[in-house]
């Protein structure tokens, strides 16, 4: 038994380890995910070896759980941001503002035919704006009962599960479909006019994880993430950034888009707010975001029951409110040459 332990707590030792080695490829990217399974099964692990082999601990085992309490340690840290016991990077919103804009985010599932659940939902919930991707015809054909309701709207269906659409009760001022990194990858840029006639930019994105299937490194997602990062930097005014972007609020690449792009993460200081696996309780990160820019106070940021998609559906209520105190991130000069670096990389993979 001893021998299995050892065997694990390597093992674990190695995946809390590799997402500090810098590399693109998936193996080293997707241990980024888990960070809470990885806690659990180290605080488990280190809880066997002091409870089961107390007495029996040689040199060898307590170097090993000297390591694994590091790791716990180093694993809590990188969590920490994203518990309620942490300081909210977005103040909440005081009153019950009239002005608030309501933005519902879902990876739908583009092989999910359970349309009813997703149009219920978005029916209950009566967003001002909503983005469901992963949608092809099928899926913009259900979708069109909110035509009405939602008069502006955005629509690129595709069946590579790459398809957008975008629907707003609020008026679409200016809008591009943008191809950021990929030809077959499409990308939202808009302008939307508030209910007292402010104007938000809105960046809608779904870049390619990086998996076997999909993408072996994570060399176009980061691009694609950070390209957008610069764009909401160089619009200085206030914007959101929303989408399934495939990378967790706690990676490096999501850390490094803070600071680039000077937006603010809902999640922290709130909770992990996690969006997949739908399927799968122990195996569940947030993936879906909504970003936002220091401009906007937050009233509640929701996780929605199932729809029968991978995916669980993600919405909060915001309030531009330019007078609040929120404190953004920047980046150093190193870290905007690695961005500058990543996109490079990515644009020419």
């Amino acid at each position: 038994m001893k021998i299995t332990l050892q065997i694990i707590s390597f093992f674990l030792i190695f995946a809390g380890l590799l997402p500090l080695i810098k590399r693109d490829y998936w193996t080293f990217r997707v241990f980024d995910y888990p960070r809470m399974q990885k806690l659990t099964l180290t605080l488990t692990i280190i809880f066997i070896w002091l409870s089961v082999f107390y007495n029996q601990l040689e040199i060898f085992d307590l170097a090993i759980v000297s390591a694994l309490v590091i790791l716990a340690m180093y694993l809590f840290w990188q969590i920490f941001p994203f518990t309620p016991f942490s300081k909210k990077m977005i103040k909440d919103a005081k009153g019950n503002d009239p002005l608030a804009i309501k933005v519902f985010v879902s990876n739908v599932y583009q092989y999910n035919t359970d349309f009813k659940k997703t149009t219920s939902l978005i029916e209950k919930e009566n967003p001002d704006v909503f983005l469901l991707v992963e949608t092809d015809q099928k899926w913009a054909d259900a979708i069109e009962i909110f035509k009405e309701e939602y008069p502006y709207h955005i629509e690129k269906p595709l069946d590579n599960t790459y398809g957008m659409l975008f629907y707003s009760k609020l008026p679409i001022k200016k809008e591009q479909l943008l191809y950021l990194i990929d030809d077959e990858i499409p990308s939202l840029e808009l302008d939307l006019e508030l209910r007292d006639g402010n104007l938000i930019k809105i960046y809608a994105i779904h870049p390619t994880p990086p998996v076997p299937g999909e993408n072996t490194t994570s060399t176009e997602r980061d691009a694609e993430i950070l390209i957008v990062g610069k764009k909401a930097k160089a619009y200085g005014k206030p914007c959101l950034v929303i989408g399934d972007l495939n990378d967790v609020g706690w990676s490096y690449t999501s850390e490094l888009f803070l600071k680039i792009s000077g937006l603010l993460d809902p999640r922290r200081g709130r909770g992990m707010f996690s969006t997949f696996h739908a399927k799968y309780f122990f195996l569940r990160w947030p993936l879906d975001h909504i970003f936002v820019s220091k401009e906007f106070t937050l009233r509640n940021i929701t996780v929605h029951k199932g729809i029968g998609s991978d995916h669980f559906p993600i919405s909060t209520s915001l309030v531009l409110n330019p007078a609040n105190l929120n404190e953004e991130k920047s980046a150093n000069a190193t870290e905007k040459k690695e961005a500058k670096e990543k996109i490079s990389d990515g644009k020419e993979a």
